[in-house]
């Protein structure tokens, strides 16, 4: 089944990108606005039918999204095999820079957390099929184009990845807010490693958390106890890649400071 894509931004880098071939654009009837006619330009170049409709007609295929006059009809999203994802980072002879999602459920956050993901170096991301947010047209826009780059893998048993990644050598954090778990900023992040980010209201479930090699907090100084996933995602993710890797690179190593908890909302 197709997926109907929407906002200017996610559809520009949809058009660009070669991982999924777009099915049609749909744009509105009447004189272009400039950025809608750059996207029938890209749409143009690459063969892909173009469809003009009433503005009308475009509100009722998008629904209640907030399209900005253009829709992308896509195929359905094609997930990366795991195996495939592990010889990807083989090939790429970076150290290994994973994130596992374990029951994150809301499309924004998800989105969210797609960006961040690729926007930090992340090689790719992996979640369970159970109890985990498919890729949706939500998904996508908050991604913002970041699927286009990103390997998404999904698998059926986390704790069975979290085994494989480990015999792989890579070493696999938990984020989560106990008592005795290591303070994220003090922690010397280095070589092949893997972040695993808990759900929005429960965090990491006790079997993922068995499966870590450690647990990690991040720091607060105010009198809230917690962030939004796709938050303590983002500063876990941009603490392993490190403020000054140079471009294309993971930082090594990153200095300590706070300290957290990661109840998630």
């Amino acid at each position: 089944m197709s997926e109907l894509l929407h906002g200017i931004n996610p559809v520009a880098e949809a058009l660009a990108s070669t991982a999924r071939q777009p099915l049609e654009l749909i744009l509105p009837c009447g004189r272009l606005a400039p950025r809608l006619s750059e996207l029938n330009q890209q749409a143009k170049a690459r063969k892909i039918p173009v469809r003009l409709l009433e503005r009308a007609e475009i509100d009722r295929l998008a629904g209640h999204n907030h399209h900005q006059q253009v829709l992308l009809r896509l195929p359905p999203f094609i997930y990366t095999e795991f195996d495939q994802l592990l010889k990807q980072w083989r090939a790429s002879g970076r150290p290994a820079f994973l994130l596992l999602l374990d029951g994150i459920t809301d499309p924004h956050n998800f989105g969210a957390i797609l960006r961040s993901a690729e926007v930090a170096g992340c090689q790719g991301v992996i979640v369970a099929k159970d109890r985990s947010c498919p890729v949706t047209p939500v998904v996508e826009k908050t991604a913002a184009g970041a699927l286009s780059h990103l390997p998404l893998c999904q698998v059926t048993n986390l704790a069975r990845s979290l085994e494989d990644l480990k015999s792989a050598g890579i070493w696999c954090y938990g984020l989560a807010g106990d008592a005795d778990s290591t303070p994220l900023f003090t922690t010397r992040l280095v070589g092949d490693l893997a972040l695993v980010v808990g759900s929005e209201g429960k965090g990491l479930r006790p079997n993922i958390r068995k499966h870590c090699d450690a647990l990690l907090a991040i720091p607060m100084q105010g009198q809230l106890g917690s962030l939004n996933a796709s938050v303590a995602a983002a500063i876990a993710l941009f603490e392993v890649c490190g403020k000054t890797s140079p471009p294309g690179r993971l930082c090594q190593n990153n200095p300590a400071h706070r300290q957290f908890s990661t109840r998630f909302f």
